[in-house]
């Protein structure tokens, strides 16, 4: 038997890595590197790493560093991700979900920079949405809602109006902090309370409900 549970909503604005883009093999390479050159359990700082900004993930681990150093450390870091795209490939479903958005309001909202947006969607056959707030757009990371409000403003509408589709526990923090609606979208997103959860976007179905509005269901087998 199957179920399906749906939203209302004006626009969508979507986090990319986790969501749009399975980046998780690049993501565990270099920080997994950067963790034992710092001393740091691997495993500890992959469990924070995933939907902010590096050097907020930094601040965090390493509390008595000057803030300089976490963001010319992450300077570097963000050139190594960009350049290092082996094995990003799509969520499942995600090309055939862009597509249903071609004609609604809907913005890409990311922890990664403008240059490391590109690489990733590119490297993943994703078009970018022509609405973007990226790292450089923002001055404080997610779990901040800085990113999500500025997304909703973006796009002309209240931030109560939008749906964010999120993975992390620092995006879905910051999505909540925003006012939104949140579908999560796998398995880090499954605890963490969305409104809806899928475990890829192959679950999900986009269409015009009446005027100006858009219904988003999440189908379960």
């Amino acid at each position: 038997m199957s179920s399906s549970t749906s939203l209302t909503v004006r626009a969508l604005l979507l986090d990319m890595d986790g969501t749009l883009v399975d980046s998780d093999a690049a993501v565990a390479r270099i920080w997994r590197e950067w963790a034992e050159g710092h001393g740091l359990d691997p495993e500890a700082v992959m469990s924070i790493v995933h939907g902010r900004q590096g050097y907020a993930t930094m601040a965090e681990l390493l509390p008595d560093r000057p803030m300089a150093e976490n963001h010319a450390e992450n300077a570097a870091m963000l050139a190594r991700e960009t350049a290092d795209t082996e094995g990003v490939v799509p969520i499942p479903g995600a090309p055939a979900f862009l597509a249903s958005l071609a004609r609604l309001p809907h913005a890409l909202v990311t922890s990664a920079d403008a240059a490391l947006t590109r690489a990733r969607m590119a490297a993943a056959g994703l078009p970018e949405p022509a609405t973007r707030i990226t790292a450089e757009c923002v001055g404080a990371s997610k779990p901040d809602p800085e990113g999500f409000l500025k997304g909703a403003a973006g796009l002309g509408f209240a931030p109560e109006e939008c749906v964010a589709f999120e993975d992390s526990e620092a995006g879905i923090r910051a999505a909540r902090a925003a006012g939104m609606a949140v579908v999560g979208v796998g398995p880090r997103a499954r605890s963490l309370g969305p409104d809806l959860h899928v475990d890829d976007l192959r679950a999900i179905t986009v269409t015009e409900a009446e005027p100006g509005w858009i219904r988003v269901t999440a189908a379960a087998l």
